[in-house]
């Protein structure tokens, strides 16, 4: 304060509400000032002598504007570890619930979603069911329990779509065989035609295989159009139950009106099945075994039977089946004929290309000529 040691100074005004307790010798409360000196918190401490009698005081003064610097940065601390535990409870808190709730009901809906494909294979529904029982979730609460449900909710999903999935087998095998032995019954009353519908559905999954490899009629070849047209195959001629025996196995040229009555076998198969099909519900193989047994004789340039149908008018199932049935009857004996080379069968077929025939049915059996050789072999060997 630009004093020296020992000498007297005057005391602030401030200072004289406390003149009594400091002469007193009592504890004075801290006195905070604010003039030339600054601004001052001042602390006075009494000293006693060996007499317990206070001898003076021992006084310190602090700047006050030093204390609230010191008291705000305390507090910024204060604040800024607070904050920082908040965002390190809210980062952990966001974990945890990312963790325990998020993350295992995103692998739950994620899983639960492939239930909703309906092709996809037993195998995959399992794998499905395993996935979902692998998320393994612990929350001990209502998310534990709807997790619980939908592993069993899945679990008998995958066993109903595998008993479906054998009921539907077993039911195709059936009505497979049914189609056969229908295919069969009307065969046998035709001493002409032997092994002719095994012979004529192998050629029909041929050339169904051999468009979709050209990508032809990419549209209407879907797998479902290929298994329905191959399984409908037998059914071709199921309207010649209804032609007369002495028609149907005639050893001779049928006349022009025993002809009219062989060409009625068409409109015959196409009743037969349009009345199947409307005992069942829903879309069925059948209907492309009507278009086979219905159109089967019509012509690529309009000049075939029943109805004249021409071109891409004739359903693709039909167009088919007239190359796999036309080539079976030439490389086939009949009463009337030998059974022709299978140079001069493919010959016959070419020249129909584009009149008779679809061309690219024809083109894709011309391209699958070793596939043909092995149903000739096994049924008419003589013709190779």
């Amino acid at each position: 304060l630009g004093a020296e040691i020992g000498s007297l100074i005057p005391y602030d005004e401030t200072f004289e509400p406390y003149i009594p307790r400091l002469l007193a010798g009592e504890p004075v409360e801290p006195i905070i000032t604010n003039d030339e000196y600054g601004y001052l918190l001042t602390s006075a401490a009494p000293v006693y002598d060996s007499s317990g009698k206070c001898a003076c005081y021992a006084i310190a003064d602090v700047n006050v504007e030093d204390i609230i610097a010191d008291r705000n940065s305390f507090l910024v601390e204060i604040v800024t570890l607070y904050l920082s535990f908040f965002i390190l409870l809210s980062t952990f808190v966001m974990w945890l619930t990312d963790y325990h709730i998020i993350y295992p009901i995103k692998s739950i809906t994620d899983t639960v979603d492939g239930f909703t494909v309906a092709d996809d294979s037993q195998d995959k529904l399992d794998e499905d069911v395993k996935t979902i029982r692998s998320i393994d979730v612990h929350t001990g609460d209502e998310l534990e329990r709807l997790y619980l449900s939908i592993c069993g909710m899945t679990k008998n999903q995958a066993e109903q779509m595998r008993n479906n999935r054998r009921l539907s087998e077993s039911t195709a095998k059936m009505q497979d065989g049914l189609i056969v032995t229908m295919a069969d019954m009307v065969e046998n009353r035709d001493s002409d035609t032997g092994a002719h519908i095994q012979k004529t559905a192998a050629y029909v999954r041929i050339i169904t295989e051999g468009l979709r490899k050209k990508g032809y009629y990419s549209e209407k070849l879907t797998e479902k159009f290929v298994s329905d047209a191959v399984r409908s195959a037998p059914l071709h001629d199921v309207g010649k139950i209804n032609i007369p025996d002495e028609v149907l196995n005639k050893p001779g040229k049928l006349t022009d009106e025993e002809y009219e009555i062989m060409k009625t076998h068409t409109t015959a198969g196409k009743r037969i099945m349009e009345h199947a099909i409307s005992t069942v519900e829903g879309d069925n193989y059948l209907k492309e075994a009507r278009n086979m047994a219905a159109y089967h004789h019509e012509r690529w340039d309009g000049k075939g039977y029943p109805e004249g149908l021409h071109g891409e008018v004739i359903p693709l199932s039909a167009r088919i089946m007239a190359v796999a049935d036309v080539f079976d009857a030439l490389t086939s004996p009949r009463v009337y004929k030998p059974a022709f080379s299978l140079e001069k069968a493919l010959s016959i077929l070419e020249e129909g290309s584009g009149t008779q025939f679809d061309p690219k049915c024809i083109e894709v059996f011309m391209d699958a000529l070793d596939e043909v050789k092995i149903v000739l072999r096994r049924y008419n060997p003589d013709t190779l």
